[in-house]
């Protein structure tokens, strides 16, 4: 039996899928920090960093670039805008910071791998040329920058 082939990515979304990569490596980072035994307030402090310089554009092209290609009431849509909500909390609203990391860890994962296996492949199908040319003329193309003034997740020696 033969798996079928992954649908690929069209190039006008790929930057979002790199962004979704630069995520799953912030979820690794949290559970290298942990498994450290890092100060939860190092782990904080990068998170927060990568929420403002980061995800919390990401979010908002997603919610007003790609999104509204489906029908607002599409159930997926709902779920990835209701995640959305959510991981912002978590980012925003520090009332324990342990047990916020390790939200933000399992849910950001999920909610990464909902949007590429699911919700972008379904966006992608919809989607019309001149919605995509859109989207590639109006992303965010920047180059990833990371902050490693505090690489908490590298064990030194």
């Amino acid at each position: 039996m033969t798996k079928p082939t992954p649908l690929k990515r069209h190039p006008a979304l790929q930057h979002l899928s790199h962004d979704h990569h630069h995520g799953l490596l912030l979820c690794w980072k949290i559970r290298q920090g942990f498994k450290l035994g890092v100060d939860p307030d190092r782990m904080k402090a990068y998170s927060e960093w990568f929420w403002n310089h980061h995800l919390e554009v990401h979010f908002r092209e997603e919610e007003e670039q790609l999104f509204p290609i489906l029908v607002v009431d599409n159930p997926l849509i709902k779920q990835a805008l209701s995640e959305h909500r959510r991981l912002k909390n978590l980012f925003t609203k520090w009332e324990n910071i342990e047990k916020n990391l390790g939200q933000i860890e399992e849910e950001l994962e999920q909610h990464i791998r909902f949007e590429e296996r699911t919700l972008f492949p379904l966006i992608q199908e919809n989607a019309s040329s001149e919605q995509l040319e859109a989207i590639a003329q109006n992303g965010n193309q920047e180059k990833f920058q990371d902050n490693d003034s505090d690489p908490f997740w590298i064990k030194l020696t």
